[in-house]
């Protein structure tokens, strides 16, 4: 560690440090705070969640290779796609995308499963929870069953979810709508300290950080959020401890639970109801977004807070009980939402194979094609805007295919391998991976166009070969009545120079400080420049963009 840094971590630990002293001072615990810990939790620790944590871990580190690779795991094998592909399906809920993934929903398990664990508890007082079940008192028994509520939940949230979702977020809003109805308050200072806590761990993990403003490829940042499976979670959540709160006979204050529900369902982008149009559009319905999380929140309190008094005397139905139904359907509505669509299996895995060049490993198969239909996302007919009824849904960019597995799926789309220039793809399966790399060369020329080609091999090749021209880009320099223009031609890109539309001469783009010559005009390459001179005339007419 060098001294600058250690120096940052010593001004952290300084101020985090005084601020606890502050705090103990003030409040004077004297052990209280151990004593509350061990009243609810065996030895004052939450088992389970702690449990749960190390499974998903090892799970990131071992069976995605992250020990290996932390930001780049293999996660392609481990989406939930379809019923069709089992694997996924009973994986998906508790593996992840990279390192700030399984990071945040980590440190959300540890504040929000805590917080859950510590209404659930380890000692119940006499008579909760069921007389009929007398082991249930036993710590062991209800770690052991907390632990299992977990599983069930996580694979619950894999099934009924929409799209191909991978992670743990389903049981850390579980997590969330199980400790709000029993805890309202003390969830939205817990929602808050999530927070404190991710901060500080990026402060360990990169205490001092210079950036430099560039252009970078960014869609919305709901765009890429199972919003579905959220909600499914907290519903789920919010179900079980319903039910605790009505074995215990426990009714906490309406307004709370009310205003809690809302807030962390707009503070957590609940609200983001959107659908996609493209593939980089998307469309968001913000006002029924909105609609929804109040309504939702109305469903929560109304199920927490019911009385048991009459509601329908002559069926016997009581307030709590039409409260509870209602939020056991909208969970289950909102559950079978998607099961259609996982029920949807590719149409045509070939789609887009047809001029491509593809790489084919094991099952898979990964190609780059531009604007042919997604076989596996359907189209969605909404009014009021395009969507991409008419044809489907258009994919550009890096697909993977596996019939076996029931995936057809862009994982890197156009706009972001032009961004970045270069994209990893990880494929494999429970015991095994090989990466696929992808490299795209642009040129601008002047006026604004650009053209461009694809390298994709596996990236233990030598030489990857190109797998995809771009149309040539015509520059809006003309020298002495000659156009110019730049065309991808096999291996390499080359300058057309032509006069009324007839090619007069080409030759490729020279090397760095070398020169090259076609009708009549030297090219001259200068770093990423390319410089067009004939007589006293030197323009440049194009640019390699970094």
């Amino acid at each position: 560690m060098d001294p600058e840094t250690a120096a940052w971590y010593l001004v952290l630990a300084s101020g985090v440090a005084v601020s606890i002293v502050v705090l103990v001072v003030l409040a004077k615990p004297r052990g209280r705070w151990a004593r509350r810990l061990r009243e609810r939790f065996y030895l004052g620790l939450p088992w389970g969640t702690l449990g749960v944590v190390a499974v998903v871990a090892v799970f990131y580190l071992f069976v995605q290779g992250g020990l290996g690779s932390p930001r780049d795991p293999i996660e392609i094998p481990f989406r939930a796609y379809s019923y069709f592909y089992p694997l996924g399906m009973l994986t998906s809920g508790f593996a992840h995308s990279g390192l700030s993934h399984v990071t945040s929903n980590l440190l959300a398990t540890l504040v929000f499963g805590s917080l859950a664990e510590y209404a659930w508890g380890h000692f119940p007082d006499d008579g909760q929870d069921g007389p009929a079940v007398p082991r249930l008192s036993e710590p062991s028994i209800r770690i052991a069953v907390w632990v299992g509520a977990i599983v069930i939940t996580g694979l619950f949230t894999s099934l009924f979810s929409l799209g191909p979702t991978i992670g743990f977020s389903g049981v850390v809003f579980a997590f969330v709508g199980f400790a709000l109805v029993q805890f309202p308050i003390a969830t939205i200072v817990a929602a808050l300290s999530a927070g404190i806590v991710t901060q500080l761990y990026r402060a360990i993990q990169t205490p001092e950080l210079r950036q430099t403003a560039r252009e970078t490829f960014s869609q919305p940042w709901w765009a890429g959020i199972a919003i579905q499976s959220h909600a499914v979670g907290l519903l789920i959540g919010a179900t079980a401890g319903i039910a605790l709160l009505y074995q215990r006979d426990v009714r906490p204050t309406p307004e709370h639970v009310w205003l809690a529900a809302l807030a962390f369902a707009v503070d957590r982008g609940l609200w983001a109801v959107y659908l996609p149009e493209g593939s980089e559009t998307f469309r968001l319905f913000r006002a029924l977004g909105m609609a929804a999380v109040f309504l939702l929140a109305a469903l929560v309190a109304s199920g927490a807070t019911a009385t048991v008094g009459d509601l329908v005397p002559r069926i016997d139905l009581t307030r709590r009980e039409a409260a509870f139904g209602l939020v056991i359907a909208a969970t289950l509505a909102l559950s079978f939402v998607a099961v259609p669509l996982n029920l949807y299996g590719v149409d045509d895995p070939s789609t887009g194979l047809e001029k491509a060049e593809p790489v084919e490993v094991r099952d898979y198969t990964v190609f780059y094609a531009e604007d042919v239909e997604n076989q596996f996302v359907p189209a969605v007919s909404i009014p009021g805007g395009m969507n991409g009824t008419d044809g489907g849904l258009d994919s550009s960019g890096v697909i993977v295919v596996s019939e076996q597995r029931n995936i057809w799926w862009e994982e890197v789309s156009k706009r972001r391998l032009a961004s970045e220039g270069t994209a990893t793809i990880r494929v494999g399966g429970v015991t095994w991976s090989e990466d696929v790399r992808a490299n795209r060369t642009t040129w601008a020329v002047a006026g604004g166009n650009k053209t461009y080609n694809v390298r994709l091999g596996r990236s233990t090749a030598d030489d990857r070969p190109v797998v995809f021209r771009a149309d040539p880009a015509d520059t809006d320099a003309v020298i002495d009545g000659r156009n110019i223009s730049i065309a991808p031609v096999e291996e390499r890109f080359e300058v057309v120079v032509s006069r009324d539309n007839e090619t007069i001469d080409s030759v490729g783009i020279p090397a760095d400080n070398e020169t090259a010559t076609a009708g009549g005009i030297s090219f001259r390459r200068e770093g990423r420049d390319l410089i067009a001179e004939r007589g006293d005339t030197r323009v440049r007419i194009a640019r390699q963009p970094e």
